[in-house]
Formats: C-alpha cells, structure tokens, sequence
C-alpha cells in the first residue's frame, strides 16, 4: 500500500490556523489534496493531524470530504506518522507538508516509480535543493521509517520525520531527484503571512476550479511579474534552502 501521508495541524505558531486560510474559495488543505489526487501512484490520500482538540476542525473537514483522518501525538511526528503507517498498512509513505499548495504530481509519481523499481530506502529532491521550497519531495519505505523510529533520540528527529535519514545518509539506500537548473532560490510554501500573501497572488492569476496548473505556469507568471517575487525574499527559510 502507497499512501500519501499528509501532516498538517491548527497549532502553527508562525501562521495559526493556516490550515484553513482562503486560496480562491477554497481552504489550503483542499488544495493541496486536490493537487494530490492526480497522482498515479498513490493508493490512498492520509492526513496526519494531531489528538488535540484543537484539530477536531481538521477531523471535521475530513470527514465531511471523504479523506482518511489519523490522529496521533502532537509533539512527537515522527511516531505519528510511524503509528499511521501501521494503523493503515503501508509499505511506502510520500511524506507531504500541509502548507504546500503547489506540489508537482509529476515529482512525486517519479520520486515512486524511482523507490519501487530500484528497491530503494527514501528518494527525495531536496538533497541537495533545486526545486522550488514547496515541491519537496520525500518518499520512504516502512522498513526504513521503522529503522528511523527505533534509532532517533533527540528532540530534532522526533520533530522532523526524515532529519534523521538526512544526518546519517550511509546507512540507507537513497536518490536525490536533481533538477536541470537550480530553482531553489524560488518560495512556495506558506510559512508566514508574506508566504501566503504570494499563494494567494498565484492562485488568483493561475487557478481554475477543476484544473491544474503546473510548476512551468508559475515560473512563467514569475518571468512576467518579478516583482512577485519580492512578496516573501525576506521571511526566515529552511535551512535546506540557505545559500
């Protein structure tokens, strides 16, 4: 079982409650599972939220649109998302970010079809960086989410899901995606209000309702409109994308 994992919560300490921010009349979670629901080779579309009850809203959602809701710890995302992975079967889990709505379904289905057909540990494109922030992908076995679960100890791994392959790379079997060009001074995420203030100008310029526009679309709207560009150069980025 393949499943699209995606982590997502109310509690953002940078952007509360972004979850739910207006993109085009239409909340971010529900872009970015549309934007997943054209992937070939995902079986299932997971969110991950937390027990709190501050992410009953997010249960709520997902059930009124018929998406697979797991809950687990708050704190600890690695064990949420090693506890989703047994609650629901899967032998490979895409790790998505809820606060992408621009994911490339095209990145993922290569990132798959990579660890399937040469029986890989994780495949991912952000080591190192040259897509966008915001197409990152990151694909991993159960078995290797497990082995990470049982050898993560400090707080960071338990934060960050993957870290821990990213920090000792020798001990798995691994591919990085690299892109023909460096792109990855480009931000499309949503971290902070600029963030958001620049997915909202992109939507509004790009979005269809019932279409899908792609990663091309929005280099060509940058190439025309550089000054769209400037909405968040400044906000704090991961430190993956620190140059």
């Amino acid at each position: 079982m393949i499943a699209a994992v995606v982590q997502i919560r109310m509690g953002s300490t940078r952007l509360p409650k972004k979850a739910f921010l207006d993109l085009c009349g239409q909340p971010l979670i529900y872009h970015v599972i549309s934007r997943l629901k054209y992937c070939n080779s995902i079986d299932k579309i997971i969110v991950a939220t937390t027990n709190s009850p501050s992410d009953d809203d997010i249960q709520a959602w997902c059930d009124a649109n018929d998406i697979i809701c797991f809950r687990g710890d708050e704190e600890n995302v690695l064990k949420r998302f090693y506890d989703c992975a047994i609650a629901n079967c899967l032998d490979i889990i895409v790790r998505i970010t809820g606060d992408d709505p621009f994911k490339d379904f095209r990145l993922i289905d290569r990132a798959v079809d990579c660890i399937i057909a040469s029986n890989l540990d994780f495949v991912c494109n952000n080591s190192p960086v040259t897509y966008p922030e915001g197409l990152d992908v990151e694909v991993i076995t159960f078995n290797a989410l497990k082995k990470i679960y049982q050898n993560a100890l400090t707080s960071d791994h338990r934060e960050h899901v993957t870290l821990y392959v990213h920090e000792n790379i020798s001990a798995f079997n691994t591919l990085n995606l690299s892109n023909g060009k460096d792109m990855s001074y480009h931000r499309w995420t949503i971290d902070y209000a600029e963030d958001y203030h620049f997915a909202r100008v992109v939507y509004e310029e790009l979005y269809t309702d019932g279409e899908l526009f792609q990663a091309e679309d929005i280099y060509n709207l940058l190439s025309e409109n550089q000054t769209l560009q400037l909405i968040n150069k400044n906000v704090n980025r991961s430190t993956l994308y620190e140059k």
